[in-house]
């Protein structure tokens, strides 16, 4: 089965985003995920993936808006990807009930 690139692949709490993934199915993904976990990663590979997983985050905060917030902890990853090593980004999400201290 190949899989559409333009669908968030859900593998655990792990959302993997590419340049061609659509934000708003993301973030749809990702509001769901946070319904029901206490976190989810994103990785994205390439400034594409990059850019349309936070856009996915800041929709996903609409989504979410009067139920929780959100805080977003970034870091590198270093993904295989046909045989070769490359460096890409999780972004972490985490809930935050809304009213929670700032910190």
């Amino acid at each position: 089965m190949i899989e559409d690139p333009a669908k968030p692949v859900i593998t655990s709490s792990i959302l993997k985003v590419s340049a061609k993934s659509n934000p708003n199915s993301v973030a749809g993904a990702l509001a769901a995920v946070l319904r029901e976990r206490p976190g989810v990663e994103l990785q994205a590979v390439g400034a594409g993936a990059i850019n349309q997983a936070v856009k996915a985050i800041a929709i996903a905060r609409s989504y979410l808006a009067g139920q929780m917030d959100v805080s977003c902890v970034p870091s590198f990853i270093d993904v295989q990807i046909d045989g070769n090593e490359r460096t890409g980004i999780s972004l972490r999400i985490e809930r935050r009930l809304e009213g929670e201290a700032q910190r």
